[in-house]
């Protein structure tokens, strides 16, 4: 008589460890179905004549759309879309007090012509004027700059007093398209360790077009390493029912036309969206 209690315990145990595998390939299932392999974007690269990857993340699905999630996994430079981050951290430490700031020219000849005035941040922003935030990025110093770049968990910056206004266009630092997304998520959903009113100003200079679909905040980046061109797309696009975040990540053929190269960033993700059905 007394076996039975014996065996009711191993048959407890037994379902129980039925149960807790059963949770985990629910879990592992939910996992895998976050990942959809999108050829469509493949395809949509190949005819751009580039190489790379598109990476979408659907906000109220949870759900990631890339056609090579091992490349978006890759780290690069971020280039300028570190202007994100970096004027972030200006407002935070009061190197700019709002989006109006005037960041004077210093009258010397700059790489492209529309940098070569006086810009207020917000179109230094969109402008992308490399030399604005130079100056921003040497105001903020280092021990600062690696301070917020750890608080705001930004990719894996190396910033050291021989780099500190360079060191997003060449050298080591690396950031991958999964955590573009995850940076601008947090933002997105004021997760980050900033002030509502830095927010509130970063939200509104990010804005590059609103219409009455839609509103897209947008980042564009390209860095040259060894004479090895690679462009950057993110940003996200906020619809009434949904909102969607992008990170494109390209680089050129051996013979590419350069100024093609730099608008097939933004025209690669829009038609991705659009093929998704997110955009018409």
């Amino acid at each position: 008589m007394k076996i039975f209690p014996f065996l009711a315990i191993v048959i407890l145990f037994l379902s129980c460890s039925d149960g807790k595998k059963s949770a985990t390939n629910k879990k592992n299932e939910s996992i895998i179905t976050k990942q959809v392999v999108k050829p469509e974007f493949q395809f949509i690269i190949d005819s751009c004549n580039v190489e790379g990857s598109v990476l979408i993340y659907d906000l109220n699905k949870d759900i990631y759309y890339s056609n090579n999630f091992e490349r978006a996994k890759m780290g690069h430079l971020p280039a300028s879309t570190f202007k994100i981050a970096n004027s972030i951290i200006a407002l935070e430490t009061g190197i700019v007090k709002n989006d109006s700031t005037l960041l004077k020219w210093d009258g010397k000849k700059r790489w492209m012509k529309k940098w070569e005035q006086d810009l207020i941040l917000r179109d230094a922003f969109h402008f992308s004027c490399v030399p604005c935030y130079q100056d921003i990025a040497r105001s903020i110093g280092v021990e600062r700059m690696n301070a917020y770049l750890a608080k705001m968990k930004y990719g894996s910056m190396k910033v050291d007093t021989s780099n500190l206004d360079m060191f997003w266009l060449e050298g080591d630092s690396r950031i991958n398209q999964f955590q573009q997304i995850d940076f601008l998520k947090s933002f997105y959903q004021s997760k980050l360790p900033i002030s509502e009113r830095t927010e509130k100003i970063m939200k509104r200079m990010f804005v590059a077009d609103h219409t009455d679909q839609y509103k897209l905040s947008e980042k564009t980046g390209l860095s040259n390493t060894n004479s090895i061109y690679n462009g950057w797309y993110v940003g996200y696009i906020e619809f009434k029912s949904d909102t969607y975040f992008f990170a494109t990540n390209i680089e050129p053929q051996k013979e590419f036309d350069f100024d093609k190269f730099v608008a097939k960033r933004k025209e690669i993700t829009l038609k991705a969206l659009k093929q998704m059905g997110f955009m018409k």
